[in-house]
């Protein structure tokens, strides 16, 4: 299978500058009284591809659902920067790949434009060109069973790329993949994003994953959730095998890792 083919560009790609979405004091309480997030407080700017990462129930899942609208915000707002969202422009790739499992590839990718009324014909040059930025041209008439990891997963990216989003939402994508797999999709996920300029979130458990990735890494502590400290990883764009074995590699990792331990730490402080 062809790897993702895409145009690399050498920059930095901190973004243009201008604010894409302001999280203003974000708090979620549940109805059994856990406190997933708490006066968060974090701006994402336009091209950013932005890393969460942070202990289990530190809210990073629950960020991403409110910014997608898939849940609301107890208290606090979300300020888009003057220019409001539209159907379609947020993009959700979930840790599991989800997909329907009788339905074919192509129908798969379909779905997102079926449930905004667009035909099949219609929907099929968008599908073809999702297919082909992801590799698997070719694999339009398969089912899931026939897919690898993987391939399930780059299905689920080019669901989401097929309404053409400003923001793509990545929650543990490549966590149940082997390391080969997922560094090639590592790989060919800042490939696309170079190319195509959404913005990206990306939820992960992996520092080694979120250095290699991001411009910017946002550490999140628990109890309650909240943004604990921010790094920048100030290394040129496009990256490859030659980064993941340099020194500034191996020194932002560690930089990483000892903000997340103090992150960890101060949750059980609060214990």
């Amino acid at each position: 299978m062809a790897a993702i083919e895409a145009p690399l560009h050498d920059d930095t790609r901190k973004g243009d500058g201008s604010p894409f979405l302001t999280m203003r004091r974000i708090g979620k309480t549940f109805g059994n009284g856990v406190t997933a997030l708490a006066d968060t407080e974090l701006t994402l700017n336009e091209g950013d591809f932005l890393s969460l990462v942070g202990p289990s129930g530190c809210g990073k899942s629950t960020a991403l659902r409110i910014i997608s609208g898939l849940a609301e915000p107890t208290s606090g707002r979300l300020d888009w920067g003057g220019k409001p969202l539209r159907k379609g422009d947020v993009g959700f790739v979930f840790q599991e790949a989800t997909l329907m499992p009788w339905a074919s590839v192509f129908d798969n990718i379909w779905l997102p434009l079926r449930l905004r009324g667009t035909s099949r014909s219609n929907a099929t040059p968008a599908i073809e060109e999702s297919l082909e930025r992801v590799g698997l041209k070719g694999f339009e008439n398969a089912v899931p069973r026939e897919l690898s990891g993987g391939m399930k997963m780059r299905v689920s990216i080019a669901r989401a790329l097929v309404t053409k989003p400003r923001l793509l939402l990545m929650d543990e994508p490549f966590a149940a993949l082997d390391e080969i797999t997922r560094f090639q999709l590592n790989n060919d996920l800042l490939h696309l994003w170079e190319a195509s300029g959404w913005t990206v979130i990306f939820v992960t458990h992996s520092v080694f994953e979120s250095v290699f990735l991001s411009n910017r890494i946002v550490v999140m502590a628990a109890n309650p959730g909240r943004v604990f400290d921010e790094i920048a990883v100030d290394v040129p764009y496009p990256r490859d095998e030659s980064f993941r074995t340099s020194p500034e590699y191996a020194a932002i990792c560690r930089q990483a890792s000892d903000c997340l331990a103090h992150a960890m730490a101060t949750a059980r402080a609060v214990d």
